[in-house]
């Protein structure tokens, strides 16, 4: 339990230290200010770091993106080392979050849903019901039942 806490701390301050470093120490204009770290993940042994990111842009940004946070790994990890004060630096690994676009898509969905919904609101405004209003017989209710042993 205490390593799943340590590993969380460290999982903080690597994404708090390579979010400053980036927004303030990098100049390479690759990451400029729409790379975003959303999520630091770290191994349970301390050895491995995850970085998830997001680039708000298109697939040409998403990939000079990820060629400067390659080029600029040896300087963040320096800088993580500095601030962590740990025996062994993790090393950095940077993964793309497909969060934007699993959120695109789930808003794409839901429009043509509601979409789907509105054209289904318009064909039924002016229509009635196939039968009654209540189509279940209840004793009583039919006239038609006579006693036909009286006859």
């Amino acid at each position: 339990m205490a390593d799943n806490a340590r590993a969380k701390r460290l999982a903080d301050l690597i994404r708090e230290v390579v979010a400053q470093k980036l927004q303030r120490g990098i100049k390479d204009p690759r990451l400029g200010s729409h790379v975003t770290i959303t999520d630091t993940r770290v191994t349970g042994d301390l050895r491995e770091a995850t970085v998830f990111y997001t680039v708000y842009g298109d697939d040409e940004e998403r990939a000079a993106a990820a060629a400067g946070l390659e080029s600029a790994k040896g300087v963040l990890r320096s800088a993580v080392g500095a601030a962590a004060g740990v025996k062994f630096t993790p090393t950095l690994t940077f993964v793309a979050d497909a969060l934007p676009d699993t959120a695109k898509t789930i808003e794409d969905l839901l429009d043509k849903a509601r979409q789907s919904d509105e054209k289904v609101r318009e064909v039924s405004a002016g229509a009635a019901y196939a039968g009654d209003a209540d189509p279940y017989k209840k004793p009583g209710d039919d006239e038609d039942e006579t006693d036909d042993t009286a006859g």
